[in-house]
């Protein structure tokens, strides 16, 4: 057995990426580094004891089978865990298997000042807790949240947020998405989880526009104090669209405040943002860095797989029965989020149950046409691959050609993503006319875009443009 933990590592990697989905490798795998290789025991450095706890329960059997194939059957496996990786102080090592993981095994390390309770300069002696409204929408639950490729890591880490507030790796959670995705519906359902299992603990969900004014309205009184203090006896703290805190320094401040004695006190924040956090433009720098502090998950928009199952439980729920054919044609045509999908769904049933008519095909047609505004017509493959070739300058006959060269198969995957995405073609349509391939060929090619979208800034910017071009049709 080779003692090179690079090669060992690699070796095992190899097996895995053969036996898993190809997203699951680049979201749980490719972050993985090797430490070291002592006495038959792999150390791997991970970014979090999410990474931990997520592989264990998911892809233990395929990490035993590896590690015993190129180390030998009493091989082991043991993770260091780094918050931060430009000081080594901030690791730990965890052995792999061990489900009891210590309370806050990594984060920001206090120092010694901060070792006991943190004091709050804005306490008052004796000041007792309020009953606090939480704010929750009570039917906002993970039961009716629906599960998908596009919302997988941000649900898990709700969950855990949820069953064990301030207490896991990942304070803050930070979830950013595009307008419609489920942000709201899931911090909401965070917050009813962590009252539901911990009566005790105090939760709050509040707007950041909400808390803007609040702040806005104290610093007039001149009680700005008491907002901060306020704010510093909530044990689940979700704000939604940070965002909107933009330019607005005093809440800024006023928010940092909050922000460091809740997390120094182990109690749960949860922030939605329309944007990555670096995006973010005109907030603090030192808030920034904080938010980097936990985890950051993202909400992509829905597979048709995943909109035909949001579907069927809205359809569950209002006790409704409706065609394959009708479900799939909703499924296909609302695409841009989640949304505006749920709200063609109640036109579509209100205006069946006020004219007394069945659902057809004509009707959802004639309700999608009015409610989705700008609505994307269907194009064709074709049309899509002239648009991707003109854009990259090069013949559409090229798609058909065997070259590995970067430009034509950079083109011929788009073209690919956005056919599966802005036509009704079926994969093996769309594979067939661009470049003769088969349907596992743009299966490939649309989760290798997915990635870069979600990874690389500079091909966003190119991808929207090619986009706009498709969408601009009349």
């Amino acid at each position: 057995m080779s003692n090179n933990h690079i090669e060992v590592w690699n070796n095992c990697l190899k097996v895995i990426k053969d036996n898993i989905a190809e997203q699951s490798f680049a979201t749980w795998f490719e972050p993985i580094r090797p430490v070291s290789l002592t006495d038959g025991t792999l150390l791997v450095e991970v970014p979090s004891s999410f990474f931990v706890e997520f592989l264990e329960a998911h892809f233990i059997d395929h990490l035993r089978a590896a590690i015993k194939r190129f180390i030998g059957p009493t091989g082991k496996l043991a993770y260091k865990i780094r918050m931060d990786s430009s000081d080594p102080s901030y690791t730990v090592t965890l052995p792999s298997s061990n489900r009891n993981f210590p309370k806050n095994p990594i984060g920001r390390p206090a120092p010694e000042t901060l070792s006991q309770s943190p004091i709050n300069p804005f306490a008052i002696p004796g000041l007792k807790k309020p009953q606090i409204e939480s704010q929750l929408k009570e039917n906002y639950t993970f039961d009716n949240f629906v599960e998908g490729d596009c919302n997988r890591l941000a649900r898990s880490a709700g969950l855990k947020v949820a069953q064990e507030p301030g207490k896991t790796a990942f304070n803050p959670l930070l979830i950013y998405s595009g307008t419609g995705l489920g942000k709201t519906h899931l911090c909401h359902a965070i917050g009813l989880e962590a009252k539901r299992l911990h009566p005790d603990l105090t939760v709050l969900y509040v707007q950041a526009e909400q808390l803007y004014n609040q702040y806005a309205t104290a610093a007039k009184n001149n009680n700005r104090p008491d907002f901060i203090r306020f704010y510093q006896m909530i044990d689940v703290l979700i704000i939604d669209d940070i965002q909107f805190l933009a330019g607005k320094t005093g809440t800024q401040e006023a928010f940092f405040h909050i922000f460091n004695y809740l997390h120094q006190n182990n109690k749960q924040l949860v922030i939605t943002s329309d944007k990555f956090p670096t995006e973010l433009q005109n907030m603090e720098t030192r808030l920034l860095s904080r938010f980097k502090w936990g985890l950051t998950a993202d909400l992509q928009m829905p597979d048709i797989e995943t909109r035909t199952f949001i579907i069927k439980e809205k359809l569950y729920l209002n006790g409704i029965v409706l065609p394959d054919e009708i479900i799939q044609y909703l499924a296909n045509n609302v695409r841009t989020n989640v949304r505006e999908l749920e709200g063609v769904m109640i036109s579509l049933m209100a205006q069946s149950s006020l004219n007394k008519k069945a659902i057809t095909i004509e009707m959802t047609q004639q309700i999608i046409d009015r409610f989705v505004r700008n609505t994307i017509k269907e194009v064709s493959v074709e049309y899509i691959i002239n648009i991707v070739c003109d854009y990259f300058k090069i013949p559409p006959e090229q798609l058909s050609l065997k070259t590995r060269k970067h430009q034509v198969v950079q083109a011929r995957q788009i073209a690919m993503f956005l056919s599966k995405r802005y036509s009704n073609a079926s994969l093996a349509s769309i594979g067939q006319q661009c470049g003769k391939k088969d349907h596992a060929t743009v299966h490939h090619a649309c989760k290798t875009i997915s990635n870069r979208l979600e990874t690389d800034k500079q091909f966003r910017v190119m991808f929207s443009d090619i986009e706009k071009k498709v969408t601009l049709q009349s």
